[in-house]
Formats: structure tokens, C-alpha cells, sequence
């Protein structure tokens, strides 16, 4: 969706840890990322909680730079924001302090365009699991069970952290154009 959305001059700048959004200069943040997801996540009991966010902190770190660089009059659009990392660090066991808390410090977006998914609608998007690495579901493989479980308790745990925000529910789209025509409109109207 955020490919679809930088098509379009705009009048905001799109925050990524996607490969396609990270400058060449932060292509380390998409290494790291890919690396954690393939060697430590996966081994959970080889490593803690504890590892694996300190980890994931130099994406969420990323994140802030990225958002607090360049003008401050310049309107962000922000992939998932903490607030993904913040659930998925919940749903691995990392403790809520003192990492999490320290994320939650960090600026906060003016608005939160969540938009809502349904579990089989995703597991279809992801190939059925073929596309998911074991950061997107319970069990040791994607199976569409453990897929739903794990993003119903997501939904929840991201729910939670952006509940003291303004929130805007986007409904499930067709598909990727017409999910970002109708988040460049609610973006248009929030800054009109």
C-alpha cells in the first residue's frame, strides 16, 4: 500500500523499514531485519525476550530518526509506527520495561489510520503462509490456525497500545490502489 501511495505527489514523506523505503545509507536496517527474523526469532530458546528486541530497537530507532528528520511541517506517513514492533515484542515475552517503555516515549503521530484486516484475508495475501517468517504466526510452521490466533492477538495488542490516540478505522480494501486512494483521501482531510 505504501508503494501505491508514493506514486502520487504528495505533500508528506513515507517512513519505512521496507527495503524499498530504506535510503542506501540504512540498508543495514532491512539486513538486520531480514537477519533477525531468519536467525533469532526462529530460536527462541537459544535466545531471550530480551535479545530479540534489542534487536528489533534499531528498527523502531530507525523509525524515530526518520520521523523527526527533516521539516517539521512535513506531514509523515509511517509504516505500522512502533506500534507492530511493540505487539510483536509483547507477544514474545519481552517485559514491559524498561525497552517498551522507552519506545512509547517517542513521538506520537497526530492521527492513526489502522487499517483492519481480516486474519484470512491476510493468510490468503501471504501465499497461504508461504510468504510468512515466524514473527506472523504460532508454531513451529505456518499453518492458517496459528496464523489467525497470532494475528487476532496482534490486533489486540496493537489496539491496545493506540487506544489513547485518534484513531481512524479503514475497512478492508479491494485491494492495494484503491487502500491507498482512500488513505490519500483521509490524509487529504486531515490536513485540510
Amino acid at each position: 500500500m505504501l508503494a501505491e501511495l508514493r506514486r502520487t505527489a504528495a505533500p508528506w514523506r513515507l517512513v519505512s523499514v521496507d527495503d524499498t523505503f530504506l535510503a542506501p545509507e540504512h540498508a543495514l536496517i532491512g539486513r538486520l531485519r531480514r537477519d533477525v527474523v531468519k536467525d533469532v526469532a526462529p530460536h527462541t530458546a537459544r535466545w531471550s525476550p530480551d535479545f530479540l528486541a534489542a534487536m528489533v530497537h534499531t528498527a523502531v530507532v530507525h523509525l524515530r530518526d526518520r520521523i523527526v528528520d527533516g521539516d517539521p511541517w512535513t506531514p509523515v506517513v509511517v509504516d505500522s509506527y512502533y506500534y507492530k514492533f511493540l505487539a510483536k515484542c509483547r507477544l514474545a515475552g519481552v517485559p514491559d520495561e524498561p525497552l517498551l517503555t522507552w519506545w512509547r516515549s517517542f513521538p506520537q503521530p497526530e492521527r492513526v489510520i489502522y487499517l483492519d484486516v481480516a486474519p484470512e484475508s491476510a493468510w490468503r495475501r501471504s501465499g497461504e503462509g508461504a510468504d510468512l517468517n515466524c514473527l506472523e504466526h504460532y508454531g513451529q510452521d505456518p499453518e492458517p490456525y496459528g496464523f489467525r490466533r497470532y494475528q487476532t492477538d496482534l490486533d489486540r495488542l496493537v489496539r491496545e497500545e493506540i487506544r489513547d490516540l485518534p484513531v481512524t478505522v479503514l475497512a478492508e480494501q479491494a485491494d492495494a490502489a484503491r487502500t491507498a486512494a482512500t488513505v490519500r483521501e483521509l490524509i487529504a482531510h486531515e490536513l485540510g
